[in-house]
């Protein structure tokens, strides 16, 4: 055991120059980096949600958006691509950024921003926002900027939504009261077209439909009546020659004429008016007329008309005239049940047909009756966001300008890139071995060949070779070493800074 460790470390001594060139190149490019990295400066500012100053259940704003939810969704806002690029252009937060792609601009930008949402159940809701820069004041103004734009960004959106919401509500109730108007209209037409079969008429219709079937009754039994006494004045004409009972000194042509016309009546009431009978009667009736007119001469004194020659005719005409007006008054009580009838068979469908129109418009005003409350409503939220009275974002702890840079740790970074190159070297002294199958000890020719050698004989340098291999080795750790600072000077002065590499470098392959 203690053979083969002395023989790694002889193997590792031999190997030095490797490791020494190794270590040198990582640790100083690690050096290096540690006092060309810029130095950098952190701020931030402490952001807090109030809750609104007036009770919630005297008045409400419109805008009721949890306030993590609120931060979370100005954080995206900020973070936008054109946000991180105005914010970097107009703060001039990178010197070179002519050079760099506006999507690495961003990119960077969002690597150096922090945010820190702290919220909870009865716990107060704070929004930190940090920024770190190269430069002190570039670290301040952009975190300034950022507290500008999530200010302005959430008085836009709680009053955007205010606005947004009482212009919904002001447009819907245009919209109902339009619809509303229409709707009245309608009924109202509908009203008009069917004024006399309209549901609240149902019952005065009804009675005006009863009196009418009533009115026709009485008017039959009064033309009954009307005929009977017709039938009683011929009667009694005939068997007394006069209306009152009393003898009348008629001629016998008279007599006879009411005679026929007795019968006539009775043959009216009898026979249609195609009988031959009713025909023969009137013949008669129409000789004897004629017969006694020519005997007596005209007896007419009225202008109007032709005057009874008796008090029968005079009798019996007032009678017919009454007859014939129950009739005529019949004829329009029958066409007035008729016309009633029918109302009275539209009034149902005019009775669902307004239901319908009537449930329609109640409809409406129910949403007109609500629209018009939660208008008033936003409108109250409105009047509360133009106020900044609702929930509302202030700034607690504004950012300072730092006095002291927050990165990088220099000695950290160089006494880590030392140890990087000395673990660098050793593992490449440990590759080089471990690649290597060439014989170099007895062991090995026992193990390859399995014979032992009587004696084995080392390589053997003169001393000018060995000083001359070490200068050697010496002039190319330091050539490396120097090249490699220099390369990396280069890249930071010439090409683009370290800090700005490292970020695109973490954010290619982040992505």
């Amino acid at each position: 055991m203690g053979s083969e460790i002395s023989f790694y470390v002889s193997v590792f001594l031999r190997r030095f120059h490797y490791f020494a060139l190794v270590a040198a190149v990582i640790s100083a490019a690690g050096i290096a980096t540690a006092f060309l990295l810029p130095t950098r400066y952190y701020t931030e500012a402490l952001l807090l949600v109030e809750p609104p100053q007036i009770p919630q259940d005297l008045a409400s704003s419109t805008v009721q958006q949890p306030a993590e939810e609120q931060l979370q969704i100005l954080q995206q806002k900020l973070m936008t691509r054109a946000n991180l690029i105005d914010v970097s252009n107009d703060v001039g937060v990178f010197e070179h950024s002519e050079s760099i792609h506006p999507d690495d601009v961003a990119a960077m930008m969002r690597s150096a921003t922090t945010f820190r949402i702290s919220t909870g159940r009865d716990r107060a809701s704070l929004f930190t926002i940090g920024f770190e820069a190269d430069k002190p004041g570039v670290a301040a103004a952009v975190v300034n900027d950022y507290i500008t734009r999530v200010l302005e960004n959430n008085t836009d959106i709680r009053l955007g939504s205010a606005e947004d919401t009482k212009k919904f509500f002001d447009d819907q109730l245009t919209s109902l009261s339009a619809d509303l108007a229409e709707k009245n209209a309608e009924i109202l037409r509908f009203n008009q077209a069917n004024a006399d079969a309209l549901p609240q008429n149902f019952g005065y219709n009804m009675s005006r439909l009863d009196n009418a079937r009533n009115r026709i009754n009485s008017i039959d039994r009064e033309i009954t009546s009307l005929g009977q006494q017709r039938e009683r004045l011929i009667l009694v004409f005939n068997a007394t020659g006069g209306t009152n009972g009393r003898t009348s000194t008629l001629s016998p042509e008279r007599q006879e004429l009411a005679k026929l016309r007795s019968e006539l009546a009775k043959a009216v009431t009898i026979y249609s008016e195609q009988n031959p009978r009713l025909n023969s009667l009137r013949t008669r009736i129409a000789q004897l007329e004629s017969l006694i007119g020519s005997q007596e001469g005209a007896e007419r004194t009225a202008p109007e008309g032709d005057v009874p020659v008796t008090m029968l005719d005079v009798q019996l005409d007032q009678v017919d005239t009454q007859i014939e007006g129950l009739k005529k008054e019949r004829t329009e009580v029958e066409a007035d049940i008729e016309r009633l009838e029918d109302i009275l068979d539209r009034t149902p469908q005019n009775q669902i047909a307004l239901d319908t129109l009537t449930q329609d418009r109640d409809n409406i005003q129910n949403q007109y009756n609500q629209t018009v409350e939660r208008a008033s409503k936003a409108a109250t939220g409105e009047r509360i966001e133009l106020l900044s009275k609702g929930q509302r974002i202030t700034v607690v702890n504004p950012p300072v300008v730092p006095r002291e840079p927050s990165s990088p740790n220099r000695p950290l970074i160089a006494v880590g890139g030392i140890l990087a190159g000395i673990a660098m070297g050793i593992a490449a002294v440990a590759a080089l071995e471990f690649l290597n199958r060439s014989i170099r000890r007895p062991v090995d020719i026992t193990r390859a060949l399995g014979i032992v050698p009587i004696a084995t004989l080392p390589v053997m340098r003169t001393p000018g070779e060995i000083t001359r291999r070490r200068a050697i080795m010496a002039g190319v750790i330091m050539a490396s070493t120097a090249g490699i600072v220099a390369g990396i000077v280069f890249l930071h002065t010439q090409v683009m800074p370290l800090d700005l590499m490292v970020d695109l470098a973490v954010q290619r392959l982040g992505g």
